[in-house]
């Protein structure tokens, strides 16, 4: 009679590619050339140097300056500018500016 039950190493590949496609949508962030942290629903990223990028929580960031205390992002197709406390919506996400200095900006964004 044919045995029911999957061989081990079969098991073990599965177990590991249910916990890696578990894993993969609760990262929500992919850097290409920045520091990008995420926890639960929020990212912290720092963008240095002009035109800097991240991809957070689905979503292209890039940094493209300051001027007068104010860090100009693009954000998908989007651009916006905020000083350091300030916060403000750009596209699926809400971005605040949590450190702006003359050639960074540090910051956190959530979906909505």
């Amino acid at each position: 009679m044919p045995s029911l039950l999957t061989p081990r190493p079969a098991r073990l590949a599965a177990g590991a590619l249910a916990a890696t496609l578990l894993v993969a949508p609760l990262a929500g962030c992919s850097v290409t050339s920045n520091n990008v942290s995420c926890s639960g629903g929020s990212c912290t990223a720092t963008l240095s140097g002009d035109g800097a990028k991240a991809t957070i929580l689905g979503t292209s960031l890039a940094f493209a300056g300051t001027q007068d205390g104010r860090a100009t992002l693009s954000v998908g197709d989007a651009s916006v500018s905020c000083a350091q406390g300030e916060s403000v919506s750009a596209g699926p996400l809400s971005l605040t500016c949590t450190t702006v200095t003359d050639n960074s900006v540090e910051l956190t964004a959530r979906l909505g």
